[in-house]
């Protein structure tokens, strides 16, 4: 007689080839074991030790854990201006990646490969070696760049940096409406990713979504930063960690869901909180001032600096 745990993979292996047939999502059906999730494509069982935790309780359940570590996954942002945001993001996510695997493997490090065009690097800013080791503790030596002429080289380098597993992981960098990303160059990267075991980012600029083979999609945008909180209180006057308006577009487990995060540089960690600031108002500052027949927003901002504003001492005394 079959033992309980070999008639349950048995049934639902079952159910999966049954959903398979009738076109259904194989993601919703039971699963084997707990908080299992089956990857689409590859029929694989995704166990806690597949997934890459975020840290915060209410999107992991979203994501039935976290985010796959052998998929690709999307990272948009609508405008230019927000670029720095997305970056920002895909590079937390890294610096989570890099921190959940150090215990299992102490002492060696695997490189992350940040791959992009000449045109996007000129537009967005080539990364900032010294803060993102300040910010996300990720190695000047450990980030290698690739900057291709034109975008069909940069996903001909993605497609074949995703093979690899002696990478920690791939982002491939580039701007929206670009025909040759489309359906099938996705698969092919999700599909390499997948083989490979290791996570792939698609951060594109100034596009809105369109269909791909990633799994997931994030839409992030900046957020107002909160004030710090030193002793458990917010600092009068303060800037806080970073903040990102983070919206999951596309997940196949779930309905989209907005939320906002900050990101703690010292323990790198997400931190969930509101989208309003601490003292329940919104911040009055408008992102695009109004016309010139308008009222004008320079009296409505408000000079913000991590410690208050600075006081020059008098003439002749020494600070």
């Amino acid at each position: 007689m079959a033992t309980p745990a070999v008639a349950r993979d048995t049934v639902f292996a079952l159910r999966r080839e049954i959903a398979k047939i009738e076109g259904r999502l194989a993601e919703r059906l039971a699963s084997p074991g707990d908080g299992a999730v089956v990857l689409r494509g590859s029929g694989r069982v995704l166990g806690a030790a597949d997934r890459l935790a975020t840290g915060v309780a209410a999107l992991d359940a979203t994501l039935g854990g976290g985010l796959p570590r052998a998929a690709l996954t999307e990272v948009h942002s609508r405008q230019s201006r927000d670029a720095g945001a997305a970056a920002g993001f895909v590079l937390a996510l890294a610096s989570l990646l890099a921190k959940q695997a150090a215990p299992k493997q102490p002492g060696a490090k695997q490189p992350l490969l940040w791959i992009g065009t000449g045109g996007m690097f000129a537009e967005t800013g080539f990364p900032y070696l010294h803060g993102i080791e300040r910010l996300f503790g990720i190695a000047a030596g450990s980030l290698l760049f690739a900057e291709a002429p034109k975008p069909v080289d940069a996903l001909w380098i993605a497609e074949e940096a995703a093979a690899l597993k002696s990478l920690a992981a791939v982002i491939l960098e580039l701007p929206g409406d670009l025909r040759p990303l489309d359906l099938d160059a996705t698969r092919r990267l999700h599909r390499r990713a997948v083989q490979a075991e290791r996570p792939v980012f698609l951060l594109r600029h100034s596009s809105d979504p369109e269909p791909t083979a990633a799994p997931l999609r994030f839409v992030v945008a900046p957020a107002p930063a909160g004030p710090r909180r030193i002793l458990g209180r917010p600092l009068a006057g303060s800037i806080g960690p970073p903040a990102f308006a983070v919206t999951l577009d596309k997940n196949r487990l779930a309905p989209p869901m907005r939320l906002v995060l900050e990101w703690n540089c010292d323990e790198r960690i997400f931190e969930h909180r509101s989208s309003c600031r601490e003292d329940g108002m919104q911040d009055p500052v408008a992102l695009v001032p109004l016309s010139r027949h308008g009222t004008d927003m320079a009296a409505a901002a408000r000079p913000l600096m991590a410690y208050g504003l600075l006081r020059f001492p008098a003439a002749g005394r020494q600070p």
